[in-house]
């Protein structure tokens, strides 16, 4: 039976679809199936504080197929402010491993693009241990840089993937996706961050029960201080501007 695309929350002028993750690998599939092509966004609270400010962001993601909401953050903020409902978060970094699931299971190929030099190779390799029957179309490190593009879509295009993993960081993966999607002509494409660092060890997630306490940005700026500025951005900041539009609502 096929998905249909769930209504979005809007939070400061960005849409985010109230999606869970089963209904995300659902539509992904269905995206394969229709072989169009197909944005998605990791939608987070950093994301959405960016896009105040960069209206080519904001667009990218309200435009997006799905615009995952991937961040506590987010689901707090759609209750506060009294629009659709967000179920769960639809983690960026956890949707890597599910996708690869789906590729073990089912055949789709996936291409890796992004990361420092390496790194995809020792994610794929990590998660080649758990889904033997992983298929790789291909990875390359790269960079978005519009000098360097050509040469990007050279190499992704012959490989035919049904999904494409871009790991450039926001909103960089995103704007490039975007400015490609058309001649990618590939099913799902998905900017995914730091996923490949966290899959190949060279970044820590935090522990599980951080996790479960919402408590995944203290984790980061305890071992990662040097990101103090998108932590602040990410939850402080983002805490005031979800307050300040519900009093602009009154």
């Amino acid at each position: 039976m096929n998905q249909t695309i769930p209504p979005t929350a809007t939070i400061l002028n960005v849409k985010i679809h109230a999606v869970t993750t089963i209904q995300t690998l659902a539509l992904i599939e269905q995206f394969i199936a229709g072989g169009r092509p197909h944005q998605l966004t990791t939608t987070n609270p950093e994301f959405v504080v960016d896009a105040q400010h960069d209206e080519a962001f904001r667009h990218i993601i309200n435009r997006a197929a799905l615009s995952l909401p991937d961040g506590i953050g987010l689901l707090k903020a759609a209750r506060f402010l009294n629009t659709t409902p967000l179920p769960e978060r639809v983690a960026g970094s956890d949707l890597v491993g599910q996708l690869a699931e789906l590729s073990h299971r089912h055949g789709y190929r996936i291409f890796f693009l992004g990361a420092q030099e390496g790194v995809a190779e020792q994610a794929i390799a990590k998660l080649k241990q758990r889904y033997p029957q992983l298929q790789v179309a291909g990875y390359y490190a790269g960079s978005p840089a519009i000098e360097e593009n050509e040469d990007l879509l050279q190499r992704i295009l012959p490989t035919r993937p049904d999904i494409l993993l871009v790991a450039y960081g926001h909103p960089k993966q995103d704007k490039w996706i975007a400015r490609n999607i058309e001649r990618l002509q590939i099913p799902v494409c998905i900017g995914v961050g730091g996923s490949f660092d966290f899959l190949a060890g060279t970044s820590k997630r935090a522990p599980r029960w951080l996790q479960q306490l919402h408590l995944e940005w203290f984790h980061r700026l305890a071992t990662q201080p040097w990101r103090w500025r998108r932590i602040w951005k990410a939850v402080p900041y983002f805490s005031w501007l979800v307050l300040r539009q519900k009093l602009r609502q009154k």
